[in-house]
C-alpha cells in the first residue's frame, strides 16, 4: 500500500454558485494533492456548472438534506483522510494541512474546526446561542464533548468514515458524527481556524428554529438510543415521584378515617407507579442490548486499520 496517504476533500452543496469556484479553488492550492469532491444536493443555481469548472470532482445525492449527503459521500468516497467542509467559502482553507497533518500524526480519528469569527456578525444571534447550549448539553449528556459542535469544518481519518451510520437528514448531522465519536471513544480533538463572513449576496441555509428544533430531537434520539438507563430510567423517577405525591393525601385520609376516599387518585397513582416499574425495566433491557450493540461498533470500528497501519 502506497505510503503517501489519499486526502479526500468533501464539499456538500445546495444552491453555492456564489462561493463553491472559489471554495474549490482554496482548497486546491491549500491541498494541491487532495481530490476534491464536491456533492450537489438539488442546486437550481450554477453551482455544478462553477464546481466542475473549477476542477471539482462533482456528484450529485437527489435526497434533500446534508445528512443525506454526508451519507452518500462517506459511504462513496475511497481515502485515508476525509476534510468536510461547507461551500459557503465561511471556513479558512489555510488551516486545511494543520488539520490533515494533525490527523496524520495520530492518535486522533477525528478532528473538529472550532469557528473563531474574524470579525463582524459572522453568524446570527440565535444561532450562536443555539450552539452553545445545543453543545453544552451533549457535553452533560456525554460526560465529554466540544466547544463548537455544529461546526462544518471536521476532519476524519478512515475508520470513523467507514465505521459511522448515518441516521441524520439535515444539519443536525453535526451531531451524529460528534456523539458517535463520543461513543466509541474514539481520540478526538478541536483546534481553532478562522471563520469568514458570507459572501455578499449568499444566504445561510440553516433555520434557527426549525433546525435547532430537529438537532434536539436529535440529541434526545441518541440520548434515548445510546444511554436507555438514563433515559428510561429518569422518566421512571418522574413518574413515581409524582405517584408518591398523589399517594400522600390518600394515605392521611385512610390513616384518619381507615377508607380509601380518594378511588380515582388511587387508580392515576397506581397506574403511574406501575409505569414506572415498566420504563426502568425497558431501560435495564435495552441497556444491555446497547452494550452488545456499541461492542459491534466497535469491533468494526477496530477492524479497520488505522492511518499508521495504512501508511506503513
Amino acid at each position: 500500500m502506497s505510503a503517501r496517504p489519499r486526502v479526500a476533500v468533501l464539499i456538500p452543496c445546495y444552491n453555492e454558485a456564489l462561493a463553491i469556484a472559489k471554495v474549490v479553488a482554496d482548497f486546491r492550492s491549500a491541498l494541491p494533492e487532495a481530490e476534491i469532491y464536491v456533492y450537489d444536493n438539488n442546486s437550481n443555481d450554477s453551482t455544478v456548472q462553477s464546481a466542475k469548472s473549477a476542477g471539482a470532482i462533482v456528484r450529485h445525492e437527489g435526497m434533500q438534506g446534508k445528512g443525506h449527503v454526508v451519507c452518500r459521500m462517506f459511504a462513496d468516497v475511497d481515502a485515508d483522510v476525509y476534510l468536510l467542509v461547507d461551500g459557503d467559502g465561511t471556513y479558512d482553507a489555510s488551516s486545511a494541512p494543520a488539520l490533515v497533518d494533525d490527523l496524520l500524526s495520530g492518535p486522533c480519528d477525528m478532528i473538529n474546526g472550532r469557528r473563531v469569527e474574524t470579525g463582524g456578525a459572522n453568524y446570527r444571534p440565535g444561532h450562536r446561542i443555539g450552539n452553545r447550549v445545543l453543545t453544552g448539553l451533549v457535553k452533560r449528556l456525554f460526560r465529554q464533548g466540544f466547544n463548537d459542535m455544529l461546526s462544518g469544518y471536521k476532519a476524519f481519518s478512515r475508520r470513523y468514515v467507514k465505521s459511522f451510520p448515518a441516521l441524520s437528514q439535515g444539519f443536525e448531522i453535526e451531531t451524529e458524527l460528534i456523539v458517535h465519536a463520543l461513543n466509541m471513544k474514539m481520540a478526538v480533538k478541536e483546534v481553532d481556524t478562522p471563520y469568514f463572513s458570507r459572501m455578499e449576496g449568499s444566504a445561510s441555509k440553516l433555520n434557527t428554529w426549525r433546525d435547532g428544533w430537529r438537532i434536539l430531537r436529535t440529541i434526545v434520539r441518541l440520548v434515548k438510543n445510546e444511554r436507555p438507563m438514563p433515559f428510561f430510567g429518569g422518566i421512571a423517577a418522574a413518574l413515581l415521584a409524582v405517584a408518591l405525591v398523589l399517594f400522600v393525601p390518600v394515605a392521611i385520609d385512610y390513616l384518619e378515617t381507615g377508607l380509601v376516599l380518594r378511588f380515582p387518585t388511587l387508580i392515576v397513582l397506581t397506574g403511574l407507579a406501575v409505569a414506572a416499574v415498566v420504563s426502568f425495566v425497558t431501560g435495564v433491557i435495552l441497556d444491555s442490548v446497547t452494550l452488545l450493540k456499541n461492542e459491534t461498533r466497535r469491533l468494526i470500528y477496530l477492524s479497520i486499520p488505522a492511518l499508521s497501519e495504512r501508511r506503513e
